[in-house]
Parts: C-alpha cells; structure tokens; sequence
C-alpha cells in the first residue's frame, strides 16, 4: 500500500512538473509571438514615414532640419536590437513625428492635401496598433516574469534555462516623450 502512494506521488509530482514546463514553453511562445505583433506594426510606421517625408517636403522648404531628424530616428528605430533599443528608437522617432506634425500646423496648404491628411491618418491608427501591442507584450511578459519568480515554478523554470524578457516602454529618463510638444510661432 504505502508503495502505490509513493508511486502516486511521484506520478502527481512529474504531471506537475510536464505542466509546469509546458506553461514556460507556452508563455515563451506567446511573449515571441506578441513581439512579432509590436514588429510588424513598426515595420508598418517605418514603410509610412517616407511617404509622408516626401509628402511633406514641398510644402515645409525650410524645414529640412524636422525633415531629416525624422529619417535618422526611423534609421535608427529600423537598426535596432534589443527591446531596450527599440523602446529608445521609438520615443526618438515619437518625438520627431510630433514635431513634424506641430510644424505642419503652420502650413495651411499641406495640412489641406488629401495625401497628407490620409497618411497623417494612417500613422495615428499604426500607433495606436502599436500601443495595443505593447501593452499585450508586456502583460505576456508580466505573465512569464511572475511564472519564473513565484515557487515552485522557479525551480523548474531555472532548472531547465527559460528567462524572462525585458518590458517594452517609455524610459525614466525619457520624460520629454511623455510631453506634449509644444509650439509657438
């Protein structure tokens, strides 16, 4: 008798862990997969952006300056790595199409052009996209990290390598991206 209790314990034990290490394989996946959600939506914004530099230049002849701080942040964003990286790239280029947005206001004619105004259109509906999948993202990764720190999935998560992923968002540092800009003319 007290050899099928040994056996159903061990039994219990390793079904525990099979579900422990299949959650940590599903929370992987679903971070990677919430991931690939955040890229296509910046891949969107990036293939956006030179259509509305092109757009824009006619009308704002003086200001190159705003034109180029928009292609070097989308380089920029387009080379990142990291989720660190992505994260800085993005309140860059944030911040740049803001600017080009509130300097367009002085330009009657351009903020009247139909292609402006669709792909000024266009851009706000990708960003929203990308919110909502940074907010996915990091509830996934929030998910995994609680996983990986809470006993007994500690052990097994470290037992067999998983590691959490790094959160999408705005640094502390990046207190302007927070901002609103402001213009005066």
């Amino acid at each position: 008798m007290t050899a099928w209790i040994v056996v159903g314990i061990l039994v219990l034990v390793a079904l525990w862990l099979v579900w422990a290490y299949n959650n940590f394989v599903r929370l992987t996946n679903r971070s990677e997969e919430a991931w690939s959600d955040i890229d296509v939506q910046m891949k969107r914004r990036y293939d956006l952006i030179p259509n509305l530099v092109e757009t824009v230049k006619g009308y704002m002849t003086h200001e190159r300056q705003t034109l180029e701080s928009v292609t070097e942040a989308r380089t920029k964003a387009m080379g990142a790595h990291s989720v660190g990286e992505h994260a800085q790239a993005e309140n860059m280029l944030t911040g740049a199409l803001k600017t080009l947005f509130a300097v367009a206001e002085s330009y009657p004619d351009l903020k009247a052009n139909t292609n402006f105004v669709e792909l000024q259109r266009e851009l706000a509906d990708t960003e929203n996209k990308i919110q909502a999948a940074r907010r996915f993202y990091n509830s996934v990764v929030q998910d995994l990290q609680n996983a990986l720190e809470q006993f007994p999935g500690n052990l097994v998560g470290s037992t067999f390598g998983f590691k959490t992923r790094e959160f999408f968002q705005l640094d502390a540092g990046e207190e302007a991206a927070r901002q609103p800009v402001k213009v005066s003319f």
